[in-house]
């Protein structure tokens, strides 16, 4: 079905295309609920990968990053200083030159990691991530959990008609900054719906009152990166792994949403109040 594009090429969708969108959205936040009782330190990446692959087959849906432009697995698991796309089952790239406490995949006692997973259901994408601790974390690996989260969710209250996507990131980035994190810039938030990725890049820092002006009907990922150090990122010889140039930790959370006359609809809302877990704890 061919749906109207407005100016700046982004999608309007109709309340039919939002039903599609919060059966998507619901299942990607089930399959983030389900997994973190399996995060613990002696796990590997490559398992919980599995566990979520299993759970989207079961659930008659397909991984939309297996095989998505080579992506070699079901999700997205990235720890510690991998800002984005760590690849599950592959060695973890170490922080410094010598880390005996590292064996290939395996998480570690007090491990962050971010789980990433999109899940097609009936022609519709559902994406979702959020942030898990193996163990206990440091006090400033949970400071920069919190600060992330909430982060996300001032974002999120800037997603209404009339405001602009520049409104989004600069509730982002100003909150970042007011507690000396930085934003990561070489990644984004992006248009999404019955394609994986599309117009409009949802970038997470901004200036208020510019760029393109948010529309009821629009749907996007919001999903806000924040690092203890620097900003910058670089991305390994496998061509997907993003780690912080200074080997700093990471923290990243993410929602589906759909614009309606009254603000943001949150597609993958967790159905068992977990989203925020890792704060709760």
């Amino acid at each position: 079905m061919k749906r109207p594009i407005n100016k700046n090429g982004i999608t309007i969708h109709s309340a039919a295309d939002f039903e599609g969108m919060r059966k998507a959205g619901k299942l990607a936040a089930e399959i983030l609920d389900m997994i973190g009782e399996y995060v613990r330190p002696g796990v590997t990446t490559g398992e919980l990968d599995q566990i979520c692959h299993d759970f989207m087959i079961a659930n008659n849906s397909v991984p939309a990053t297996l095989g998505y432009r080579g992506y070699p697995k079901s999700s997205c698991i990235s720890l510690n200083h991998v800002v984005c796309h760590g690849i599950p089952g592959e060695k973890i790239p170490s922080a410094t030159s010598k880390n005996s406490k590292r064996k290939d995949d395996t998480i570690i006692d007090g491990d962050i990691l971010n789980i990433d997973v999109t899940c097609i259901v009936d022609g519709w994408y559902g994406d979702n991530s959020r942030m898990y601790v193996a163990g206990k974390a440091k006090p400033y690996a949970k400071r920069l959990i919190q600060v992330t989260h909430d982060a996300l969710m001032l974002g999120i209250e800037q997603a209404k008609p009339g405001n602009t996507f520049g409104d989004i990131g600069a509730a982002i980035s100003e909150y970042a900054h007011k507690h000396n994190l930085s934003v990561v810039r070489d990644f984004c938030g992006h248009g999404i719906g019955a394609v994986f990725h599309s117009a409009p890049n949802v970038v997470h820092f901004g200036r208020w009152g510019k760029g393109p002006v948010i529309e009821e009907g629009m749907f996007f990922t919001i999903e806000p990166m924040l690092n203890l150090g620097k900003y910058d990122c670089e991305v390994l010889a496998d061509n997907w792994t993003a780690i912080t140039v200074d080997r700093k930790l990471s923290a990243q959370f993410e929602h589906t949403i759909g614009i309606t006359e009254n603000g943001a609809e949150i597609f993958t809302e967790s159905p068992k109040g977990l989203f925020d877990q890792v704060l709760k704890s």
